[in-house]
């Protein structure tokens, strides 16, 4: 990475501005207008929408992008001083980005009252076409090892399949582990003899939580903040004392994509910079950390958004490919590929339990399925990466 990306990136972490925020206020006074005053609502992008060059429009000093909203008819609206196109209760205006932290303002005015909304919008302005591959739900490879005895990690199959893909691909793989496989075995069980494999491997594999084990479902989704971090220091210990620091990496995907969200900062806290969920509405909106409708539907179509308060960027999982049957990998990554809101970066996903053969669903066909996936978003020019890395200012000089 440049010097230049560097410093981009690092002002892209550290620099934040002004909260969104609307409220009508009586022309001339102050003070808030009547209560039925029409709401001002920006709908595109929203606060924390992570911006990126296929997203706008290059300009003379920056990026130029389309804002659009609704705000009361007969209104005028203003975005960054510059009038909006007004159809009805809807408007598109323009802003231009000039920074890695931007804050765009839209106001709205009608006889004897107005209203102003503040949008903070990060631009990572060396952006390129990468993903990222995460496997949920491990524990069976760790008990295989520490049971068989493996003269090296590579000895067991899973494993090697992993190694096989790095080589051809350069794949980069986050490993989301359980403390224990539900079965009487658990981490404290792994020896620390193979610290050096690990050690040598970090650059391309990294072990993270995802849960103290498989059952119950959704075990943080109203759990108390202090049972998912004593969760989480129970498995970093056991990744630090049997793998070493260099193989450690925050966590990435929390079993079921569910916590309070007042877990967000405290994660943050640990390290945690990036969290993939689906956000994907079925009765709900659903494995979306418990984030509000608003920011959930903007994210089921879009890939980054920051939440300012804890710091946490959320990314959309854009396939799950042990649910992917092999010939509907390619035409579906091709239509994410193709959308600008989320082609920019493809967060790949699966869970472990599927390649194992003693697995009620095991599926014969997943390596094949993750080859397909991994191969294809390569010839399509993407980079593999550790997406915590690119928001963490503690990995960049």
């Amino acid at each position: 990475m440049s010097k230049h990306s560097s410093q981009s990136r690092r002002r892209f972490l550290s620099r934040a501005v002004g909260a969104t925020a609307a409220a009508w206020m009586a022309a001339g006074t102050g003070r808030a207008g009547a209560e039925e005053a029409p709401t001002l609502v920006v709908t595109d992008p929203i606060d924390g929408a992570v911006m990126h060059g296929r997203l706008g429009r290059e300009v003379a000093g920056g990026l130029e992008i389309d804002v659009h909203g609704q705000a009361p008819a007969g209104a005028e609206v203003l975005v960054d001083g510059r009038p909006a196109a007004c159809d009805g209760e809807t408007f598109t205006g323009t802003a231009v980005l000039t920074g890695a932290e931007n804050e765009v303002t839209v106001l709205a005015q009608v006889p004897g009252a107005r209203q102003e909304a503040r949008l903070r919008l990060p631009w990572i302005q060396d952006s390129q076409k990468r993903y990222r591959v995460v496997i949920d739900d491990n524990s069976f490879f760790l008990r295989d090892i520490a049971q068989k005895g493996y003269d090296s990690l590579f000895d067991c199959f899973y494993l090697e399949m992993l190694r096989d893909l790095n080589a051809k691909y350069g794949a980069l793989f986050t490993l989301n582990i359980y403390f224990t496989t539900g079965d009487g075995w658990d981490l404290r069980q792994f020896p620390d003899k193979y610290r050096d494999e690990w050690r040598e491997n970090a650059s391309w594999l990294r072990l993270a939580f995802h849960a103290y084990a498989d059952k119950p479902d959704r075990p943080y989704q109203d759990a108390p903040v202090e049972k998912l971090l004593a969760d989480l220091a129970q498995v970093d210990e056991q990744i630090l004392r049997f793998a070493g620091p260099e193989a450690h990496s925050p966590p990435t995907v929390i079993h079921w994509g569910m916590t309070r969200p007042e877990a967000w900062k405290p994660l943050y806290e640990k390290g945690s910079r990036v969290l993939s969920g689906y956000f994907v509405h079925w009765k709900r909106w659903d494995i979306n950390y418990n984030m509000d409708d608003f920011r959930s539907k903007w994210l089921s179509r879009n890939d980054l958004l920051k939440d300012y308060p804890s710091g946490i960027v959320f990314s959309k999982v854009d396939m799950v490919v042990n649910n992917t049957p092999l010939d509907r990998i390619v035409p579906g990554l091709d239509a994410v590929m193709a959308d600008p809101r989320q082609g920019e970066v493809i967060d790949l996903l699966t869970h472990e339990q599927y390649f194992w053969p003693f697995y009620h669903n095991y599926l014969p066909d997943h390596p094949q399925r993750m080859d397909r996936a991994i191969g294809h978003v390569t010839r399509k020019g993407y980079k593999p990466v550790f997406l915590q890395d690119e928001f963490d200012e503690r990995k960049r000089v």
